[in-house]
């Protein structure tokens, strides 16, 4: 179990480490604002486009066996991106990254399943939750770390090549200790599906990233329809044929149910907004503020540190109030941003107090913790068993491409107002953009359905 964790916090990690390293890869890579937001967001859509085809590679020909190549690509694509010396190899690097992340992260779940029965099981899989909270505090401290230490003039390679010895001594435990599993007679991965699933997703994101240094010119919107159309586009195919619907992808299904489809809207629009607002806040500290990588990261830690906090109070409350639970997470997240945006008010010129910042980044991690693992347990009592398997990845899927969205709209807010209006404005506009979206959110959560019953063990085991 141990390995597998390790494994999981490696892609956990990877995304709040590089959020404290941004402002230094910028300089020192000379990088354009919007290949800063492509650092960022690529590996997020990568490991979204991958993961629903990789989870049924690896249930295929063998658990174990995917687990190990993303592992071992993981190293190897962390040497990549710590040696890339220009902006364009290190977006390809990271993207490369986020597939291999996408190999590794859904046979970390189905290799627990299969090792652990009964109650161990329902240990196991809560253990998660405090692994996703710690690993994102500890990226932002080690990140902000291994930066202001400078390891042999290293700078800000060093946090994409310290996970490589990592990485390598956790392929050889797991090859040793990790049993071997499989599914007989599972639904083949698709491929030209998992393609056009791809080109989908990256056409709606390639406008949000790029369409303001063309100056948003009609073939920006043509290629946003163009995404729309071919995502779209790929569920109708799946939901006609008999022989594509029992693998598909995005099944029609799902979103018929109004629960389902306001559960996986919330979410999306969640993930957006509290991801992107993570990395504009880093953004911020080190360049408005002039805070160094490791201030930034340790201030940061406040977000988590909420979210932590509050993990048991809401899983005891959840099976009850969950639909209260999400709801109020959005509006103590919305408040959260606000408390942010205050203390920017009250600060003078180009410092901030760190502890002024606290409380607002407090709230945003209290509203996050309220918000996922509730919506979570109100999706998993509304799945038809027969679909748990397309539900999980649908929902997996969902909250990498949430999250690609936020770091791109929010990134592409904050630069294109820091040019003409400077820090102050920029992080003002990125706040009520945020808290426009979590009140819509809040508003969604009324047309979520009452808690129903929890899933069941082999429900929830199956997502």
């Amino acid at each position: 179990m141990v390995v597998l964790t390790l494994a999981f916090m490696l892609d956990l990690l990877n995304v709040s480490i590089v959020s404290v390293a941004l402002p230094s890869i910028q300089r020192d890579l000379s990088a354009t604002p919007t290949q800063v937001e492509w650092i960022a967001a690529a590996y997020l859509l990568a490991f979204a486009a991958a993961l629903i085809t990789f989870a049924r590679v690896g249930d295929l020909w063998g658990r174990k066996r995917v687990f190990l190549l993303g592992v071992v690509a993981f190293a190897v694509t962390g040497v990549w991106s710590g040696l890339a010396d220009t902006p364009g190899m290190l977006i390809a690097a990271r993207a490369a990254q986020g597939l291999a992340a996408a190999a590794l992260a859904p046979q970390v779940m189905s290799l627990l399943y299969t090792m652990f029965q009964g109650r161990e099981r329902g240990t196991v899989f809560g253990v998660f939750g405090l692994v996703a909270g710690t690993a994102q505090a500890g990226g932002l401290l080690l990140g902000g770390v291994l930066i202001d230490a400078d390891i042999a003039g290293t700078g800000w390679r060093m946090i994409f090549l310290i996970s490589v010895p990592v990485a390598v001594v956790l392929a050889a435990v797991a090859a040793w200790l990790v049993p071997e599993s499989r599914v007989e007679g599972g639904a083949r991965p698709r491929l030209a599906a998992a393609g056009v699933l791809t080109l989908g997703l990256a056409a709606l994101v390639f406008p949000v990233l790029e369409g303001r240094s063309y100056g948003w010119p009609v073939w920006i919107w043509a290629c946003l329809v163009a995404g729309f159309a071919l995502v779209v586009g790929l569920a109708f195919v799946e939901h006609r044929s008999p022989e594509r619907r029992a693998g598909a992808l995005l099944p029609v299904e799902l979103f018929q149910r109004r629960t389902l489809a306001a559960a996986l809207a919330v979410q999306l629009l969640a993930f957006a907004a509290l991801s992107g607002f993570l990395l504009v806040i880093v953004l911020w500290l080190q360049e408005g503020k002039e805070y160094s990588a490791m201030d930034a990261g340790v201030v940061s830690i406040a977000l988590p540190a909420g979210g932590l906090v509050t993990a048991g109070f809401v899983g005891r409350f959840t099976a009850r109030f969950g639909r209260l639970l999400v709801l109020t997470g959005c509006l103590v997240g919305a408040v959260g941003a606000l408390g942010i945006l205050l203390a920017e008010q009250g600060s003078e010129g180009d410092s901030i107090g760190s502890w002024s910042l606290v409380p607002g980044l407090f709230a945003l991690g209290v509203g996050t913790t309220f918000v996922m693992p509730p919506l979570t347990t109100l999706f998993l009592s509304t799945v038809p068993v027969e679909h748990a398997g397309s539900a999980s990845g649908v929902w997996t899927t969902s909250q990498q491409f949430g999250a690609a969205v936020g770091v791109a709209g929010l990134g592409t807010i904050y630069y294109g107002t820091v040019e003409g209006s400077g820090h102050a404005t920029a992080i003002a506009a990125c706040t009520f953009t945020v808290v426009a979206i979590l009140v819509v959110s809040a508003a969604l959560c009324i047309t979520l359905s009452p808690n129903r019953r929890p899933a069941t063990p082999t429900e929830t085991a199956e997502l």
